[in-house]
């Protein structure tokens, strides 16, 4: 196993640890699931950098990253939803988006086509908002002040216009692909 390999692994340790966490009884655990889920985002840059730093990139790697993030996401949206109904649209949008893309995703790439859905900027920005909109939900808590959950239900809904126009723009980006078959 390679050190890249090694901090995607370490990203979905962590989910069990943000979910026990959260719902401990312990005061700070939510404050306290909001840093590890922090520390969990900030492998999904970690890895990449040292897969490319390190020469350690391979075709696994490239499979098991987006796998990591897409666990750590949708696991952490899954039980705030249960949590604050108010979640459920913008965690649905999100959730079905990730499903349609990774499945185009999984379609171009058995037609050597990957590169046509490659991450975009707009990917990359509404995962870095949906990470941050994912902190604060998980930061709020009768210790924080109420200001703090209300960002990230605003930067959650965000991230769900941002999961819609990425998906617009990888299918756009596939569509000769899609109507030639």
């Amino acid at each position: 196993m390679n050190w890249a390999n090694f901090v995607t692994y370490t990203r979905i340790a962590l989910i069990p640890v943000v979910v026990g966490l959260y719902f401990s009884a312990w005061q700070w655990g939510s404050l306290a699931a909001a840093l590890i889920f922090a520390i969990a985002s900030f492998t999904d840059w970690l890895d990449g950098f040292l897969a490319r730093k390190l020469n350690q990139t391979t075709d696994y790697g490239a499979f098991i990253d987006p796998v990591a993030d897409k666990l750590l996401v949708v696991v952490v949206l899954i039980f705030l939803v249960a949590m604050y109904p108010a979640l459920w649209i913008a965690t649905g949008i999100i959730v079905a988006r990730e499903i349609l893309v990774s499945a185009l995703r999984e379609w171009m790439a058995s037609r050597s086509k990957r590169e046509t859905v490659a991450v975009a900027f707009s990917g990359k920005l509404k995962t870095t908002i949906q990470m941050i909109a994912i902190v604060l939900l998980l930061a709020g808590s009768p210790i924080v002040p109420e200001i703090i959950w209300q960002g990230g239900y605003l930067l959650l809904n965000v991230a769900a216009l941002l999961s819609l126009w990425s998906m617009f723009q990888y299918f756009r980006s596939a569509w000769s692909t899609l109507t030639t078959e």
